[in-house]
């Protein structure tokens, strides 16, 4: 019986990294268990937030957030290259944790340095909970290493064919962008009777949202409603504007065409007729459709 002694986890704290759809749902479960729940998100969407326990302690960076925490969830995409997530868990985050810390890696093993997990893992009683076994921890004595089988059921695959499919959908019928690991989530209610919905990918600088309004109103079009959301260096706007008096498809790929060759614009689409045509890009200057 001592070989297996534990400890409970209500009264405990709860750092969840990423509030996306599975940090959120982490969250919620881990508080209906009675534990104490921080956490952390730069790109937390309303949705999102909607979806978390009121309880929750949002921190504004991630050494914040785990300082305290007795259980640490890591619930973020990896991203490779510069400003992306690759070894985002390292030394600097690793010794902000409390020594009998346990993190859980379930996202991807690239997240965390391993070399600074495993002086982390030597030095006090913490522990490292993960399904991507690596040749630095696989074997410690202070690594839990599951199979990665979250998947692995009918059901679970039927879930996730659905999911992409309604994915795609939505971003080729609305412009709505959800589960993206480079873009921004990003979405805008219906579109309003008698308007058009336009979406523009832009290098994400200063000032860009007012050329983009500028180049539509410099062509009398009026904005009905609109969202703009950014991650990393793009940004990404949705638009529905009014139609009245730009009935005709000429007019229309005129203003596709100003509004895509606007410096910082890499991209447009007109959401009209078969989904997922009435896209432009601006390719080095040149306007290519």
């Amino acid at each position: 019986k001592a070989l297996f002694g534990g400890r409970e986890v209500k009264g405990k704290t709860l750092a969840v990294i990423g509030l996306g759809h599975i940090g959120a749902a982490t969250a919620r479960d881990a508080a209906s268990m009675g534990m104490d729940i921080t956490g952390y998100d730069p790109g937390l969407s309303i949705e999102s937030a909607l979806k978390l326990p009121r309880e929750i302690t949002l921190s504004d960076s991630i050494s914040s957030a785990v300082s305290t925490a007795d259980y640490i969830s890591i619930n973020i995409p990896y991203i490779k290259g510069e400003g992306g997530t690759h070894g985002i868990i390292g030394r600097e985050i690793i010794s902000q944790f409390k020594s009998d810390a346990v993190l859980l890696n379930f996202a991807r093993g690239e997240l965390v340095d391993s070399e600074a997990m495993k002086e982390f893992l030597d030095s006090g009683n913490g522990r490292y909970v993960s399904d991507f076994p690596d040749d630095e921890l696989w074997d410690h004595k202070g690594a839990v290493i599951l199979p990665h089988l979250g998947a692995s059921t009918e059901e679970a695959e039927d879930a996730a064919a659905a999911m992409a499919a309604d994915t795609i959908k939505d971003y080729l019928e609305d412009g709505t962008i959800r589960n993206s690991v480079n873009f921004p989530a990003t979405s805008l209610p219906d579109r309003p009777p008698g308007s058009i919905r336009l979406t523009v990918v832009n290098k994400n600088l200063p000032g860009m949202l007012a050329k983009i309004t500028d180049t539509l109103a410099e062509s009398t079009l009026n904005i009905v409603q609109q969202v703009n959301h950014s991650r990393g260096d793009i940004a990404y706007n949705v638009m529905d504007v009014d139609t009245s008096g730009h009935g005709d498809i000429i007019s229309f790929k005129k203003i596709q065409e100003e509004l895509t060759m606007t410096e910082g614009v890499l991209s447009s689409r007109i959401l009209y007729g078969t989904p997922g045509t009435g896209y432009a890009k601006n390719l080095e200057g040149k306007y290519f459709v």
